[in-house]
């Protein structure tokens, strides 16, 4: 391999690096703010309970998006759940509106 062919290959591998830690850490952040709304919004139970009720596996679920993202091989994949999730779930939320 010849050393400018062997530097733009590490070019790609930290340009795949970086997308693959902004999803990690941002999708994975809108992913779980966008789901954590949406329990604490469809729980039909008092508006305190059901955002804490929201907002406690959160960090759980957070982490579990951040860890999967480094593990999956695929990057396109990985960027595609995380980012499509935070949009079907942002979109869900914008239908069902303010709660009553």
């Amino acid at each position: 391999m010849t050393p400018t062919r062997r530097v733009r290959h590490i070019r790609v591998g930290a340009l795949a690096m970086l997308v693959r830690c902004v999803t990690a850490f941002l999708g994975g952040y809108a992913l779980t703010a966008t789901v954590a709304t949406l329990v604490a919004r469809l729980l039909p139970i008092s508006r305190v309970e059901a955002t804490l009720w929201g907002m406690i596996p959160a960090f759980l679920f957070y982490a579990t998006i951040g860890l999967w993202c480094f593990h999956e091989p695929r990057l396109a994949r990985a960027a595609a759940a995380v980012w499509g999730g935070a949009i079907v779930a942002g979109i869900a939320l914008w239908l069902l509106g303010v709660r009553p």
